[in-house]
């Protein structure tokens, strides 16, 4: 995790005092200014535009200001010395445990970028689906691997859990925990938020507060990260995390490629290297590598300059916070640029220097070579009191000599040196790469090798101490997509024909015959890794198999009391807002616990948490698709320890139906996602029924009488309603529009306006329903009145919100309830009067009520179930209880405190003030 500024560290490039200029200024230098914060390099600026301070804020009045020249953080004068703000180049010694990001294409909302801190335009911004880390393109491969540290992995032990600091991009009105006065700004990249327990701070503030986090006002629905284990490796965080990866991410396949202007001198670069400017632009490399990719960063620098602020002007592109006095420039050719090569000091006045034509030949920045390197050594284990040991390597250290002198200072001097391996670790934003060093290996040209490959992945290495214990390996994947109802040795069968599974490394654990599914369990990566990248090309019975990556959740670890929550999302439904819900849940909780519904559907999810005895779920989507998730959950109950987990919605489709009688709206329209968790966490729990449809079609004869099957019988559950006759018939036109052309249908204002338009279409059309079908309620048959319709009700909305039954008293019938074990008879006598019940100007036609009903239908008609229209074939219709009532959260009607700006975004529950530094 980020955890910046809790250790003073020394600038890296040495500057003078504020104020004082260094000796021997060049004509193209200017003054430099030191702060007490690391890896800043300022300068004095004219300033040519409105201008904020990023300390404090506020407006920078007049035309002096102070600006960083690696990442462009802007200030005050009198700020200067109270800047605590981190350089971006310094961003690689602030990461507590590498965690590669997951990029994806940024949303519509401001932001700044978090390297070069300048403000996000354009497709080319980027952001993490995990924490809130936001990127130009062009800055990500500067950006490190600091994303949150959200399950255990077997490599690191983590024994405590403190702030993940983020910088910026905070809704305004963010209070600081400690002052409380503003820490937010919409102007300027400024403010500390934790990605956990969202407490917020200014930069000067956060760093005197209690480093352990408390997960804040959400701790008892969020996952904690010590309760979820994933074996990781050979699989990225967006596997990991089982994020999709659509044709928008295309372009991040490219994070590493650098070939763009350097941040630090973006307008200046636009000269060509003329006289008239007194600027030219260098092409550089920072390595082997960036040179047979063509990767560069392109430096901008006067044109009379000392060959070291050439040098130092090219650290900056790179971000790297070195002396410039330990690189050098070498042409495309490998020769090195020497001084009388850049700088002709010779025939010229006072010797003043000159520079040369323009260079017009690539140059690679190179490291100059050492007899020895100091070399910090980070543990493994977080519990010591150290961050890193120091050591120097010679040409002749090797790996093992330097874990022997490591292992005392660490207390582990009783421990035996073999058992300990040395791991390089490269954090690079997009991936974190591992290497185990051997014993004999010389570490100083580990470094050179590395150091000639990348000076930006250098500056991005780390090496590791850690113990060579044999880790258990256990991946577990769930494959889909499998046809229904097999045994698990015929789903064996198929395992081995189409992936070649190898039965010693793999074996299945879990089956779920009803939706085609089994869970493997694999001891190699390897072999993990074929299985999972196999399945998704390949199709049985004409369905395409599906492959996630499944966390073990360990309910051991779990805090008493806790009830996590588990989120699926329908990101096809409510338009682009089920996206923007999805990225913000993962934010929020643990990304562990957010399942996108496209990706296996339910089952995933609830795999995961079967052995947590106590959960919640959340459902982002229309009314079919918490049906969806209620009839999965029914069909696996007896295989998770939590039988009946309370439901609560966040209404994304076009009725809502259900969501509108549990109180959580119409509609989604972009309200604060953790005021909706706290709605949650608040709701009360209610019962409702849930009901079984048995369709039997049969033949039928002229006489209305059944002469054998026609179809084999259907089983359907409802939830909602259920519709025969003139409702069923729009539903069913609805659909076949939506078929026709689904991307149109991306929005609830179009959605009604397509049935508005096919309920004009049946205003003159007349099928007598009444005399197609028979009615039976608690086995006592009833007579129709002359309708179109005919609908069943389990719950007092229907349509988008009409109350179909009426709210008028009637001594015959007992007052509608979800859980009252009766489903309302209702009719309609067209479409008129529909629209009329719609616009709350009438109701329908009560007809009776009933536990038990059975409908015989005498001619093929349109029916649908929650929604989801059909031609039924002449037959049976039996309606009955489907066993236990299901368990749902209503929101509740106590209306909540208004929310300060750090509570909306910040969702802290920490101590006061006054005891935060305790």
């Amino acid at each position: 995790m980020a955890d910046s500024g809790r250790v003073k560290i020394d600038s890296p490039s040495s500057s003078p005092g504020p104020g004082r200029k260094k000796a021997q200024q060049s004509p193209g230098s200017k003054a430099r200014y030191s702060v007490n914060a690391p890896g800043h390099c300022f300068r004095k600026v004219t300033l040519t535009k409105p201008t904020f301070c990023h300390h404090c804020s506020d407006f920078i009045w007049g035309i002096v200001g102070f600006v960083c020249e690696v990442c462009n953080f802007m200030s005050h004068e009198k700020c200067l010395k109270h800047v605590r703000t981190v350089c971006s180049c310094m961003a690689p010694t602030q990461v507590r445990v590498p965690v590669a990001h997951c990029f994806g294409p940024a949303g519509q909302k401001k932001r700044f970028c978090c390297v070069c801190r300048k403000h996000l335009e354009g497709s080319s911004a980027l952001r993490c689906e995990v924490c809130e880390l936001h990127v130009h393109s062009d800055c990500a491969p500067f950006s490190v691997s600091d994303c949150r540290f959200s399950h255990q992995d077997g490599g690191q032990d983590i024994d405590t859990y403190q702030h993940h600091w983020r910088e910026g991009n905070m809704s305004s009105g963010a209070r600081c925990e400690l002052c409380r006065r503003t820490c937010s700004s919409s102007d300027v990249l400024a403010g500390m938020r934790c990605e956990w327990c969202g407490v917020t701070a200014h930069a000067s503030c956060y760093i005197i507060m209690s480093p352990e986090c408390t997960l804040g006002r959400l701790r008892n629905m969020i996952l904690h990260p010590s309760c979820v284990w994933i074996c990781s490796r050979n699989f990225s965080k967006m596997h990991c995390y089982r994020i999709s990866e659509n044709s928008q991410h295309g372009e991040m396949d490219n994070l590493d490629d650098v070939d763009t202007t350097s941040p630090v001198t973006s307008k200046e670069t636009q000269s060509t290297g003329s006289p008239d400017t007194g600027k030219q632009t260098l092409k550089v490399f920072d390595g082997d590598d960036a040179a047979k990719r063509n990767q560069f960063r392109l430096v901008s620098i006067p044109r009379i300059i000392k060959n070291e602020e050439v040098v130092e002007a090219a650290l900056r592109a790179f971000y790297i916070p070195d002396e410039p006095q330990d690189y050098e420039l070498q042409s495309s050719s490998q020769q090195g640029l020497f001084t009388d090569d850049i700088i002709n000091r010779n025939g010229t006045p006072d010797n003043k220097p000159v520079f040369k034509d323009t260079v017009s030949d690539p140059l690679v920045l190179r490291a100059k070579p050492k007899e020895t390197e100091v070399v910090k050594i980070y543990p493994s284990w977080h519990k010591v009191g150290v961050a890193y040991i120091s050591v120097t390597a010679g040409k002749s250290s090797m790996v093992d000599s330097v874990i022997k002198e490591v292992l005392p200072q660490l207390g582990k001097q009783n421990k035996n040196p073999a058992d300990f391996n040395l791991v390089e670790v490269f954090m690079s934003s997009k991936q974190v790469q591992r290497q185990v060093l051997s014993g004999q290996e010389l570490l100083l040209d580990k470094l050179l090798e590395t150091r000639k490959t990348s000076l930006r992945q250098m500056n991005q290495t780390r090496f590791y101490i850690e113990e060579s214990r044999n880790r258990m390996v256990q991946v577990n994947l769930i494959l889909g997509g499998f046809p229904t109802q097999l045994d698990k040795e015929e789903y064996a069968h198929l395992l081995s024909e189409h992936l070649a599974v190898k039965s010693h490394l793999a074996t299945i654990s879990h089956v779920y015959d009803g939706q085609g599914a089994v869970v493997l369990q694999i001891s190699c990566f390897s072999e993990a890794e074929r299985i999972y990248m196999l399945a998704k090309d390949i199709s049985t019975s004409g369905k395409q198999l599906y492959s996630l990556v499944i966390p073990e959740i360990m309910q051991s670890k779990l805090d008493k009391g806790s009830c996590p929550l588990l989120v699926f999302v329908n990101p096809k439904s409510g338009g682009l807002k089920g996206r923007e819900i999805l990225y913000s849940f993962r934010k929020l909780l643990n990304p562990h616990q957010v399942f996108e519904l496209t990706s296996g559907g339910p089952l995933p999810g609830l795999h995961a948490f079967r052995n947590v005895p106590h959960f919640r779920i959340l459902v982002c989507g229309g009314d079919g698709t918490v049906g969806w998730v209620l009839g999965v959950l029914e069909s696996i109950r007896h295989k998770i320890a939590c039988p009946e987990p309370a439901i609560s919605i966040i209404p994304l489709g076009t009725g809502n139906d259900l969501a509108r009688v549990l109180r959580w709206g119409a509609g989604y329209s972009g309200e604060d996602p953790f005021n909706i968790l706290v709605s949650v966490d608040e709701a009360e729990l209610v019962q409702m029924d849930r009901w079984t449809i048995l369709l039997d079609a049969q033949e039928m004869a002229e006489d209305g009488k059944e002469n054998g099957f026609l179809e084999p019988p259907k089983i359907v559950q409802m939830n909602n309603y259920f519709g025969l006759g003139i409702d069923a018939e729009l539903s069913l036109d609805f659909h076949h529009a939506r078929e026709e052309d689904p991307d149109k249908f991306n929005s609830r204002f179009h959605n009604k306006g397509v049935y508005v338009k096919v309920g004009l279409q049946k205003l003159s059309h007349t099928r007598n329903l009444h005399k197609d079908i028979r009615l039976q309620v608690d086995r006592h048959d009833v007579e129709l009145p002359s309708i179109e319709g005919l609908i069943f009700l389990n719950i007092p909305s229907w349509g988008s919100g009409a109350d179909l039954w009426g709210s008028d008293n009637d001594s015959r019938f007992r007052r509608p309830k979800i859980d009252d074990g009766m489903l309302e008879v209702v009719g309609v006598t067209g479409v008129v009067h529909m629209g009329q019940v719609q616009s709350g100007l009438r109701s329908g036609i009560r007809i009776a009520q009933g536990s038990y009903i059975r409908i015989t239908v005498t001619k093929p008609i349109p029916v649908q179930v929650d929604g989801e229209p059909w031609i039924q074939s002449p037959g049976q219709i039996i309606i009955s209880a489907a066993g236990p009532k299901v368990c749902m959260l209503r929101k509740s009607k106590t209306k909540q405190k208004k929310q300060t700006g750090s509570l909306k975004e910040g969702r802290s529950d920490s101590p006061a003030p006054s005891d935060a530094g305790q």
